[in-house]
């Protein structure tokens, strides 16, 4: 009966969005009438409300609809959504302010002369008014517009120029700042999380153990990674249809023909070309540079270039009339003069005020702000009162944000539904019983997300379809995708829904604004070479995820926030960089490593000395272990070629049979509450009985077809797997204890200066102590034992302190034996700076000589942070997908 409802939770959904009934009601009137449905008859004919439901009931779900409203609106945390009413808000304001307008009739003059000259102009616009407005109906209605009856007039291939503008205006869907990143990120948010207790049921299920090793979790997401991931796909995608445009120009010279116009390149046009150009770069630069530079969140850019499109509408609506441009350059000004004081007066902060330079950044700071909020002020002032311009971008970012809010709220409750009847878990069985692993699960989801475009929007694809999907995709670690790959992936072909016809959005829009000249199936022909330039775009993108990767984790690497070089995910990688490092410098690091161990240790504390020179000997084994790792890894891959056929085979049969076994389940709990007072009947129970027989027999049939020699296999592959991960651990304990003792005594003679400043300090408490009351002498002496304290390696200065402190803490306090200890700590002062004072000339220079030598390889788990060199080359390596499905 499950999948009855949910057929008729489908076909209601389907019913209602094929008569236009609007979508922000379709989706959760569909949910509540099926399940008031289905618990009605459960009521009436089994007399259990939840007796149709796969999970819990009715009660369940309102409980689940209950959790998804307060997530998306109550639930500070989830501050993704936050950024869409800004970016929606800089976008209706750039394109009511017509910026729009005159990047098209700029770029169309400046590109006019080359052969598809205003299709190429048509498409570089495009992809500036996607990173700058994200707004699909406003960018394809303003070409339309404006580019359209230019390239008409010029006699442009109608296909080809109504192709172009459906195309160009759906750019903003993947180049960011976009809608759909943002909805995506917080969807694909949900799904690690769920994915990541999947992946970790998986492993305990295949291998016994208990604790899955972290750098095999699923790696997250974010609306700032998802930017930064979809960035180079879609310059890839703008450069497909650019060459497209000039190719299909040069060799069809009159369906695309050039256009020249006289007095286009003069000195007045490229002022025109600058004034066009530079602001929508600049607000671009600051809204994507913020994010990849970790400046500003996604949410904090949205401020900046909402704020930023309204600087640029209060010039642009009093263009050509006199202090047009005052607002925008006193805004310059003030942020000209923000980074001159960040840069040579330092960050500013008011609770740190200490000298009077300070006091001068922070009087300046002030000013500089001043002129900013003075200058984003008289721009709001003047979009409201020039052509009430404020209210209506107000009214627009208000009613788009609800459309996006009411929807997300619907496809909540709609995908509580769809799994309250057993709909999630029909689909995983269906994925994961393909043949062909991961990638045959993930090009059946490519297509029905594709063929789903046709119908549906690209919020419903989003919010319904990737909350179902994603957690099984991000689970196999057959593929091992990240987060953000799966979400680009997603995200270019849901850009499709809006060129492929018959409810292609972009279609429609385009269809409204063009001359009757234009017939409907002449746009139909021309988007055909787009669609299949955006797939060739996915192709690309999914054989080179480094297109997607790169750029978020070199973000990441090089942030302030940056994981540490002990981070597990990074370790792989580091590993094989550390190697190719052993490889081409290994004599120079041998030398460096002997030349170190001639250094003359002998005046240093013995447990100093003794560790340094044990450190000295483990780097030696730090090359041969590296060499076992790869050694291992060598005996893996040799393995892996026969034990992974047999491995998948079992896995599949193991995951089907675990499916049984949850089938058995769910209907030996209809046999246990059927019969007598029961919720189910005899008849019932019956049936349960004998399907449970049924699916036994399946159950035992698949296990049979287990190999017999399968356990010895899998002991043998799993020793040789056991002994690349005991290389590995083995590699990472040896040079941490490499490197820890130098780690250890630069800092101890860093702060010889500073233990020598205690002396006089020792010598006033012991002058002192006598004169105090008990009580006030153990306070003065616990305060200069803390003091002490903060300088590495003073245990033995502390120890005399410690006697003093406990001497007249006791019943009986005696000043003199006080201050007799603190007369062995200004000994062991004496003692510890003399040795400190010697090493700090003749140990710290070879020392630091070795350091420089080691601390990228040897020492690079010990350092604060990768080199810059290093993140970079771990950023790359990282952005390829590793398959650990053998570990499972």
């Amino acid at each position: 009966m499950e999948l009855f409802f949910l057929l008729l939770l489908v076909l209601l959904m389907a019913f209602a969005l094929g008569s236009g009934f609007p979508v922000a009601f379709s989706l959760p009137g569909s949910a509540i009438l099926t399940i008031g449905i289905a618990a009605g008859a459960g009521y009436l004919f089994a007399g259990d409300t939840g007796a149709y439901f796969s999970h819990g009931g009715p009660g369940q779900w309102l409980s689940a609809g209950v959790t998804n409203f307060r997530g998306i609106y109550w639930e500070a945390e989830r501050d993704t959504l936050i950024a869409i009413p800004l970016f929606v808000f800089m976008g209706i304001m750039l394109q009511r302010s017509k910026i729009a307008e005159d990047l098209l009739v700029t770029m169309a003059r400046l590109f006019g002369p080359v052969p598809g000259g205003l299709g190429i102009s048509v498409v570089f616009v495009g992809a500036l008014l996607a990173a700058t407005t994200g707004i699909v109906g406003a960018t394809v209605v303003a070409m339309g517009l404006i580019s359209l009856p230019a390239m008409l007039r010029n006699k442009y291939s109608v296909p080809l120029a109504t192709g172009t503008i459906a195309a160009s205006g759906t750019l903003g869907q993947i180049i960011p700042p976009s809608i759909v990143l943002i909805i995506l990120a917080d969807q694909l948010a949900s799904a690690v999380d769920q994915a990541g207790s999947l992946r970790q049921t998986l492993f305990k299920s295949s291998t016994g153990e208990l604790s899955m090793p972290s750098d095999f979790s699923v790696v997250s997401t974010s609306a700032g990674e998802m930017f930064l991931g979809a960035f180079l796909p879609g310059l890839v995608l703008v450069g497909l249809y650019m060459l497209f445009i000039l190719g299909f120009a040069l060799l069809n010279p009159k369906s695309a023909p050039a256009v020249h116009q006289e007095g286009t390149f003069t000195r007045q046009f490229a002022v025109k070309v600058v004034l066009t150009l530079v602001p929508p770069l600049a607000l671009i630069f600051l809204v994507l540079g913020s994010i990849v530079a970790g400046v500003a969140t996604v949410n904090q850019a949205g401020a900046i270039g909402a704020v930023g499109a309204m600087v640029m509408a209060g010039y642009r609506l009093r263009d050509g009339k006199r202090g047009a441009y005052s607002p925008a350059i006193i805004a310059i000004l003030a942020l000209l003069g923000l980074a001159l004081i960040v840069s040579f007066l330092g960050a500013v902060n008011i609770k740190l005020i200490q000298s009077s330079d300070d006091l001068l950044a922070l009087v300046l700071a002030i000013i500089a702000v001043s002129l900013l909020l003075i200058a984003i002020f008289w721009s709001g002032w003047r979009t409201l009162k020039l052509e009430n311009t404020l209210r209506g971008v107000m009214v627009e970012t208000a009613k788009t944000t609800s459309l996006v809010f009411i929807i997300l709220l619907g496809a909540a409750m709609l995908t509580s539904a769809f799994r309250a009847f057993g709909g999630e878990d029909l689909v995983k069985d269906f994925l994961q019983g393909l043949p062909g692993g991961f990638w045959a699960q993930f090009l059946i989801v490519m297509l029905v997300i594709f063929v789903l475009g046709f119908f549906l929007d690209f919020i419903e694809i989003a919010v319904v379809v990737v909350p179902i999907v994603a957690p099984i995709l991000l689970a196999d670690p057959e593929a091992n995708v990240t987060a953000v790959w799966l979400g680009v992936m997603i995200g270019l072909n849901i850009q499709t829904s809006f060129l492929t016809p018959p409810f292609g959005f972009a279609l429609f829009y385009l269809r409204g604004v063009a001359p009757a000249v234009v017939k409907t199936l002449d746009m139909y022909k021309g988007v055909i070479a787009f669609i299949c330039l955006q797939l060739v775009a996915l192709g690309i993108v999914g054989l080179y995820p480094q297109l997607v990767n790169y750029l978020p984790n070199r973000s990441t690497l090089l942030s302030e926030t940056a994981p540490p070089p002990k981070n597990p995910r990074l370790q792989y990688c580091m590993e094989a960089l550390v190697h190719e490092k052993f490889q081409q410098n290994g004599d120079g690091l041998l030398a460096a490593i002997q030349s170190a161990g001639t250094i003359d240790t002998s005046y240093l504390p013995e447990d100093l000395r003794e560790d340094l020179e044990q450190g000295f000997e483990k780097a030696r084994e730090a090359m041969p272990l590296m060499q076992a790792i790869k050694d291992a890894e060598l005996k893996v891959a040799e393995a892996a070629v026969a034990y992974k056929p047999v491995h998948v085979e079992v896995r599949a049969l193991e995951r089907d049979a675990l499916r049984i076994e949850e089938r058995i389940g769910e209907l030996e709990v209809i046999v246990t509450r059927s019969g007598g007072t029961g919720v189910f009947t005899e008849a019932q129970g019956n049936r349960a009985r004998e399907r449970i027989e049924v699916l036994q027999a399946e159950h035992d049939a698949l296990l049979a077809q287990i190999p017999s020699n399968w356990k010895d296999v899998y002991t043998t592959f799993s020793k040789i797997q056991k002994e690349e991960n005991t290389a590995r651990l083995s590699y990472r304990r040896t040079v941490d204890q490499a490197y820890e003792p130098i780690v250890e005594l630069k800092a101890i003679l860093a702060d010889t200066d500073l233990v020598a400043s205690f002396r006089p300090e020792l010598e006033a408490l012991k002058a002192e102590v006598p004169g105090l009351e008990p009580k006030a002498a153990e306070e003065a002496i616990s305060e200069m034992r803390s003091r002490i304290g903060d300088a590495e390696g003073t245990s033995d200065i502390r120890s005399g302190l410690s006697e003093a402190r406990k001497i007249m803490r006791s019943r009986q306090p005696d000043a003199e034996e006080a201050v007799a200890e603190i007369d062995k700590s200004i000994a062991a002062l004496d003692a510890d700076l003399a040795w400190r004072q010697k090493a700090a000339t003749q140990i710290l220079p070879p020392l630091a000589a070795y350091d420089a030598a080691v601390g990228d390889t040897i020492g690079l788990r010990q350092q604060d942070r990768l080199p810059t060199d290093m993140a970079l080359d771990v950023a790359s390596c990282l952005s390829s997908h590793r398959d650990v499905s053998l570990s499972f």
